[in-house]
């Protein structure tokens, strides 16, 4: 069946279909200027809006998932970079940490890992730290001159960094011909269809700032998620320091380590930094912000 205004694809239950349709309608969507437009895209540079996504999309995109394989041991989901083709693709990883192992989303092993887990919660994407993409060296050329080697921070650094920012990079451009930002928005369906329809408007719900409530409502409005998935009455949880640590280095094997580090009782939860949990809004916020939209 096909949801809101947008007419995305959706499963039984609600869960966004993993399909090329749904790929083309979330790029159609944030290159849409008729539900987001001018201050509300959010704040950037002349021309980052021109074949970019609204300013939303590079917390979403930075985020990642846990479930629990049948078994029960913690699996890692998340967009993770291939080097060889500078490209963005959706892996759950398992394992411990002397041996991990990561399988692309769609591939029989990660089916195979997926099949009967249960989902565990969030982790909100580090704005910190390093980037998924190492030794990179994009030139001013793409990405309306924004350069992800200039986001991959040391663990300590406090200057803006990490996965949050190098996907503020990566969808300068999410235009058909655009290689690097179209791998993100496919990796982006396939990680929102494994990780079901709180995922990405529990993410947006991490700032009060930079239009994203506006933008929340646009997504619920398009279809890309339900509004009961939105209204979610959760609190989040405070990153530890240990596995913020972890999760700073922006790779696949640490993150798992550093989810294991989290209580993940009373699940499924929602985990953020303490730099910005202050911005979290709540669903009596969204509530209050859908009624005066209607």
């Amino acid at each position: 069946m096909n949801r809101g205004i947008f007419q995305f694809e959706v499963l039984n239950g609600g869960k966004l279909a993993d399909s090329p349709q749904n790929v083309e309608t979330i790029r159609r969507l944030w290159l849409d200027r008729s539900l987001i437009s001018a201050d509300d895209l959010g704040p950037g540079d002349e021309g980052d809006f021109d074949n970019g996504a609204w300013h939303v999309s590079c917390h979403l995109a930075g985020a990642g998932g846990v479930m629990k394989h049948r078994n029960g041991e913690l699996l890692w989901l998340e967009i993770s970079h291939d080097p060889q083709r500078d490209e963005y693709y959706a892996s759950v990883t398992g394992g411990d940490a002397e041996r991990s192992t990561s399988f692309r989303l769609g591939t029989e092993e990660a089916t195979n890992a997926l099949d009967g887990a249960q989902l565990m919660g969030y982790i909100e994407g580090n704005s910190t730290g390093r980037t998924s993409s190492r030794n990179v060296h994009d030139s001013n050329q793409i990405f309306n001159r924004w350069r992800r080697q200039d986001f991959d921070r040391p663990i300590g650094s406090t200057a803006d960094g990490g996965k949050v920012w190098e996907h503020w990079c990566t969808l300068r451009d999410i235009r058909p011909q655009a290689g690097i930002g179209a791998s993100v928005l496919r990796a982006y369906i396939s990680l929102c269809s494994a990780l079901g329809d709180r995922f990405a408007p529990t993410v947006a719900r991490g700032r009060r700032d930079y239009s994203h409530p506006r933008q929340l409502l646009a997504l619920i409005r398009a279809g890309f998620v339900a509004e009961e998935s939105a209204l979610w009455d959760k609190t989040p949880n405070v990153i530890p320091n240990a596995a913020e640590q972890l999760l700073l280095q922006a790779e696949p094997a640490q993150s798992l380590q550093g989810a294991k580090l989290l209580n993940w009782s009373d699940s499924p939860k929602y985990f953020m930094y303490e730099r910005r949990i202050g911005r979290w809004s709540s669903a009596s916020q969204v509530a209050s912000d859908l009624r005066a939209a209607s």
